[in-house]
């Protein structure tokens, strides 16, 4: 295909599900000239909260803060502007998710776009076959245990590969609005933009790298225009944080910034801690499109909240994708009280130990129990003041995890008489019992690319 503009604008207004909801409407609105704005909305454990919420509805299965993200930007479209949205939002049930989008964009006046639907992430089924064909499998083992499949195999709830950007150009190059997606590796969202308007085939590996990069940076939303950063305390107007923007040019290279007048900071600090975010091997980055070397990297300033990065280097990617796949591990609940006054820590740690008492008394000692004494250095080793003595409040959060529903229920019928059989200064309990959740254990494997087939179908408001 014929190459677009030498220099492509990728905006990300979504680092996880649960980030500002205002941010896709504001950042297109701050950055007008915006070609891409890529949403991400999945990490492992969102898998999993999507099964309970598909348990509950089969038409669920996908993130709903997506179609409101969708609806905010409607004027947008409206407005003749052609923003291209890319998203992983699809999660467990992409069709229902663009069948969703399909619909407010159609009641909201936004006709003739046109929605892609990529497939092809869910490989449950040939988890379950290979359990079914041979109940000591050594296939799909867990990538770090290298515990067997049939431990988990009659409680799998999803798995998905972290499929590549291949399909996401392809329709974008059918002149796909929105593409939605299941599973798909975070930077494969901003790769499949570069493919398709760069016109780079899928073994142009040093460009991809490039892109991989670009996406790697943004993916995370604001944390690398300083959100979570280590100078955060110097952050200028953190309340109005700046979500980030992805110059990529056709040689690979790109320049972080944010929009101008926003809160954070990008420079060359910022930009390589989050660079190194998550990545294991430098040498040796995984993505399905390509694998990455950071060894040859440069980062350098390019003006004001402007950050360039060039010197990606990549080669073939992994035989494999990796597979996210969750089951279900039984239950789990957590409370806190607050206790105040003299010897505070003693008496928090106490309780803790009166709560486990009463439940081994009972028959229902829970088969996982954590007490901590948050201010005490439970949590960060080694912060606790070298006197304790002179802590004078503590919150005590005690939770439990078994595999029988009612263990967990007796522990959430513990901590409430504290309030009356514990120590003086104990407050902090209006909220009441703890709920009962169910827990989702996490099962990471892989599964040869070859075995893995994806496609993407359109659909227009």
């Amino acid at each position: 295909m014929t190459p677009g503009a030498p220099t492509l604008r990728v905006g990300n207004a979504q680092g996880f599900w649960g980030d500002s909801s205002l941010a896709p409407s504001q950042l297109a609105s701050q950055a007008p000239d915006l070609d891409y704005l890529t949403l991400d909305y999945l990490a492992e454990v969102s898998m999993s909260i999507l099964a309970r919420q598909r348990q509950r509805d089969p038409s669920a299965g996908y993130a709903r803060d997506f179609i409101e993200a969708v609806e905010s930007l409607a004027p947008v479209w409206r407005g003749g502007k052609r923003l291209r949205v890319v998203t992983n939002a699809g999660g467990l049930s992409p069709a229902n998710c663009g069948r969703a989008c399909a619909e407010a964009l159609r009641r909201l006046g936004c006709g003739g776009l046109k929605i892609a639907v990529v497939t092809g992430d869910d490989v449950l089924p040939m988890l379950r076959a290979a359990v079914a064909a041979d109940p000591d499998t050594a296939a799909f083992r867990h990538l770090e245990s290298g515990e067997r499949l049939a431990a988990v195999a009659d409680s799998l709830v999803t798995a998905n590969a972290y499929i590549g950007a291949a399909p996401i150009a392809e329709a974008l190059r059918a002149g796909a609005d929105v593409v939605i997606t299941g599973r798909v590796a975070d930077p494969s969202l901003t790769v499949g933009p570069c493919l398709a308007h760069f016109g780079w085939e899928v073994d142009d590996y040093n460009l991809i790298a490039g892109a991989t990069i670009a996406g790697h940076l943004i993916e995370c939303g604001a944390q690398v225009t300083g959100g979570v950063s280590t100078d955060w305390l110097t952050l200028n107007d953190p309340a109005h944080i700046g979500y980030p923007i992805a110059e990529i040019s056709a040689d690979g290279s790109c320049v972080i910034t944010k929009p101008p007048g926003t809160g954070g900071r990008v420079d060359e600090r910022i930009v390589k801690e989050q660079l190194l975010y998550e990545i294991g091997d430098p040498a040796n980055y995984l993505s399905p499109d390509a694998t990455v070397s950071f060894l040859g990297l440069g980062v350098k300033p390019d003006g004001p909240d402007r950050a360039r990065v060039l010197g990606a280097a990549g080669g073939p990617p992994p035989p494999s994708y990796k597979v996210s796949a969750t089951y279900r591990a039984g239950y789990r609940a957590a409370g806190t009280l607050t206790v105040t006054g003299r010897d505070a820590l003693a008496k928090a740690r106490r309780c803790g130990e009166v709560v486990l008492q009463r439940l081994t008394d009972a028959g229902s000692k829970p088969q996982r129990f954590l007490a901590e004494c948050l201010g005490a250095g439970d949590v960060l080793i080694g912060a606790a003041p070298a006197q304790e003595r002179d802590l004078k409040e503590i919150v005590l959060r005690v939770a439990a995890a078994d595999s029988r529903r009612e263990v967990v229920e007796r522990f959430t019928r513990e901590l409430s008489p504290l309030i009356t059989t514990g120590p003086q200064g104990t407050t902090g309990y209006a909220e009441g019992r703890p709920a009962v959740r169910e827990v989702f254990g996490y099962w990471p494997t892989l599964v040869e690319r070859e075995r893995v087939s994806t496609k993407w179908t359109m659909m227009e408001t």
